[in-house]
């Protein structure tokens, strides 16, 4: 199987949102609820966060099947929304897409991302990464929400 990771471009932004869609259902299902941010982003607001984040995308056969993205304040880098499509899960795309962003900041003295408390896929994934968790908080209409970083 031949995968590209490779910095995605703006024409690639609707992809990316569908399959951002397509994968964060999982997460709505979880918790019971439909209004999770990611499911009801519009595509400008995706085009506002390009002009200030990294996005990477993974591509198979020249569709997008995987994407993250991230930006770096003083040393601090956000990491979001990392999406994969159901069909590539469990493969070691997540792990592969989230060690490639982290090496596009090489000076970066911490990465921090945020996910639901119930997503236990997720957890697992981050923590296998060296992430650690740091805080929990609640934001309505959102699920608890648990914060890690990694120190590098």
């Amino acid at each position: 199987m031949q995968i590209e990771i490779q910095n995605a471009e703006e024409s690639d932004l609707a992809e990316i949102l569908q399959l951002q869609k397509l994968a964060y259902i999982q997460e709505a299902e979880i918790y019971n609820n439909y209004e999770i941010t990611p499911l009801s982003q519009i595509l400008e607001d995706l085009k506002a966060d390009f002009k200030t984040n990294n996005f990477i995308k993974a591509t198979f056969n020249s569709k997008i099947i995987g994407s993250i993205k991230g930006f770096e304040e003083n040393g601090s880098v956000l990491v979001g929304k990392l999406i994969v499509h159901p069909d590539f899960q469990n493969k070691g795309l997540g792990s592969k897409l989230m060690l490639h962003l982290e090496n596009r900041f090489p000076k970066a003295q911490r990465f921090w991302l945020f996910t639901a408390y119930k997503s236990e896929k997720n957890l697992y994934l981050y923590k296998k990464l060296g992430y650690q968790e740091y805080k929990r908080e609640s934001l309505d209409p959102n699920p608890i929400m648990v914060h890690l970083e990694k120190m590098t």
